[in-house]
């Protein structure tokens, strides 16, 4: 219990909220390895990287073969797939970098591209979660939802569980794979890029805007037209959001245990 108290009393200190980190090896180093090779967290990344550019591919062509390219960059689901592809691509090059330059000097704070790569993984991770858990518990069964839609207009039904699930195993295996810390008060990134998402969502309502299908919105349950519904909506989702994120960094707590009791470290804090 005095553990546990210790790693919420430090999570809360003010300067949780910056981009500070001691280490810059835990970037590019994995979890369960015992030696300091950058190798097997490159190689994992690499994977990661390039099937998440595939997964995106796919989504973009098909989208586009089915004539309706010009609403692809209005969804949630694929602004997430974009921050998949991006942060998942940071995570390789910062891998690729150590190979071939050596291990990265963190002792004057992290350099700018791992800064970039935390705040991308901190908004990737949670928002592909939120995706998935909000896809499938609200919008599945919908006919005229966007990924039902996307259904209706051929898109491979492979690929429907690739944008809504498998995200979130890619964005899980990172998180999993590597040692990079995610802090609770880092919950700001995601939120404010949802912020961003529903800010478009308003303006792209008030210009006129509609879904694929001549809707005046872009999801059913963001529907500005009826205003409390889609309010409701949105705290809805941003409670949602704060809660995943807590949740992710909790499971980050539990990895950093089961990965210093496989590489035999010296003790296991919850302060560390």
């Amino acid at each position: 219990m005095g553990a546990t108290k210790k790693y919420f009393k430090r999570q809360f200190k003010t300067q949780m909220f910056k981009l500070d980190y001691e280490d810059a090896s835990d970037f590019y180093l994995g979890c369960y390895q015992k030696n300091r090779s950058c190798v097997p967290l490159l190689v994992m990344r690499a994977l990661l990287f390039f099937g998440s550019v595939a997964i995106v591919v796919a989504s973009l062509v098909l989208t586009i073969q089915a004539g309706k390219g010009a609403y692809w960059p209005i969804y949630l689901t694929h602004w997430g797939l974009v921050m998949m592809m991006v942060s998942t691509g940071f995570g390789f090059a910062i891998s690729v970098v150590t190979f071939l330059k050596g291990p990265i000097d963190g002792t004057f704070g992290l350099p700018w591209y791992m800064k970039a790569y935390w705040v991308l993984y901190n908004i990737a991770l949670p928002l592909a979660l939120f995706i998935t858990v909000f896809y499938w518990a609200f919008l599945a069964g919908l006919a005229d939802s966007e990924e039902a839609a996307e259904l209706e207009l051929a898109v491979n039904k492979v690929l429907d569980i690739f944008i809504h699930a498998v995200n979130s195993v890619v964005m899980v295996l990172l998180l999993l794979t590597a040692r990079q810390p995610v802090f609770i008060l880092h919950f700001y990134q995601v939120f404010g890029f949802a912020l961003v998402y529903m800010i478009f969502s308003l303006i792209y309502y008030a210009a006129g805007g509609t879904d694929q299908f001549g809707f005046p919105y872009i999801y059913p349950v963001l529907d500005w037209n009826q205003p409390g519904i889609a309010t409701l909506a949105v705290v809805f989702s941003a409670i949602l959001i704060i809660i995943i994120h807590f949740l992710v960094a909790l499971l980050v707590l539990a990895r950093d245990a089961v990965g210093k009791c496989y590489r035999k470290d010296n003790g296991f804090s919850l302060t560390s």
